[in-house]
């Protein structure tokens, strides 16, 4: 599942051709996942593929195993995985039913909603601050949802609803993670998310369970594959490059998702949808250029020699 996230990569900002050509790569990664998943359709209920995605996906995480295995976590942050986990399965059920609903580019679009409600919830819970510029690029990304939904002059659908809930679920599963990944690296923290993922899962999967023949299984091992490779290739990029380089390139996703739209599903390309997905992505970008700004100045402040 293609996910917008907001990282701090202050410290790796030597790379910025690297980290622009990674995300590229982590765009058709993602964008490659949400066709296999438009392309297994319904036949197999959003239930179901979401948790084969997710169990298949853990032979991926095979390496990290004995890593895992040596974890010694408290009962209080145990409880906190099964917590994320659970709301984190709420987004991808209702990612899964999006895509068997709107188009692809439409789905894109509107998750470019997470990280705006990221900097919401971080407002409220975490004690961040919420200044006028801020407030005012939420405003706008929100008008942009706006633009896409056009409620009173087409109808909206459930698939619509679904978007809207799992950039919710999704912001909501960021924000716990940035709480209680102190101490626990990135692959620890990923992987766990998985397992609690797949728990999740899995007694919504057998409610709806219906046989699935051995072409199915490869196309959602594959959907699994492309999901984990864009997740790496995204690290990598954040790793080589500062977010503010790398957030503006994740727009060409959704150019190549109403492409891809259009020539694999006949989806027509819907230019409301694209021009509301680049007022989102832009309010994106400028909050993402804002918190940067902000921290090298903070940086700068606390370090007089420099």
């Amino acid at each position: 599942m293609a996910e917008t996230v907001i990282s701090d990569t202050s410290d790796s900002a030597a790379r910025p051709l690297a980290g622009a050509l990674w995300m590229v790569l982590t765009g058709f990664l993602f964008v490659a996942m949400q066709a296999l998943v438009k392309h297994v359709g319904d036949v197999v209920p959003a239930a179901q593929s979401a948790f084969l995605r997710y169990l298949l996906g853990l032979v991926f995480f095979l390496p990290v195993l004995p890593a895992l295995m040596r974890l010694r976590l408290s009962a209080r942050l145990h409880a906190a995985f099964a917590a994320r986990g659970a709301i984190h399965s709420v987004g991808v059920l209702l990612w899964f039913y999006a895509m068997t609903q709107i188009p692809i580019a439409e789905v894109t679009a509107m998750n470019y909603l997470s990280p705006i409600y990221i900097a919401i919830g971080a407002a409220l819970f975490l004690g961040e601050t919420l200044k006028a510029r801020r407030i005012a690029a939420i405003v706008i990304a929100l008008l942009g949802a706006l633009v896409i939904l056009r409620p009173g002059f087409r109808e909206i659908s459930p698939g619509h609803l679904a978007m809207l809930g799992t950039a919710f679920s999704l912001a909501i599963s960021y924000l716990m993670a940035k709480r209680m990944s102190a101490g626990l690296s990135a692959a620890a923290v990923v992987a766990l998310l998985s397992v609690w993922v797949t728990l999740a899962l899995a007694p919504v999967a057998a409610a709806v369970w219906v046989p699935v023949s051995w072409a199915q299984l490869g196309w959602l091992f594959l959907v699994a594959f492309f999901a984990t490779a864009g997740h790496f290739t995204m690290t990598l990029a954040f790793k080589s490059a500062p977010i503010t380089v790398t957030q503006p390139v994740t727009f060409l996703q959704l150019v190549w998702a109403a492409a891809s739209g259009a020539v694999f599903f006949a989806e027509p390309v819907d230019p409301w949808v694209v021009a509301g997905g680049s007022i989102i992505m832009g309010s994106v970008c400028f909050i993402t250029w804002r918190e940067a700004m902000l921290r090298r100045g903070a940086v700068a402040g606390s370090n007089p020699s420099g």
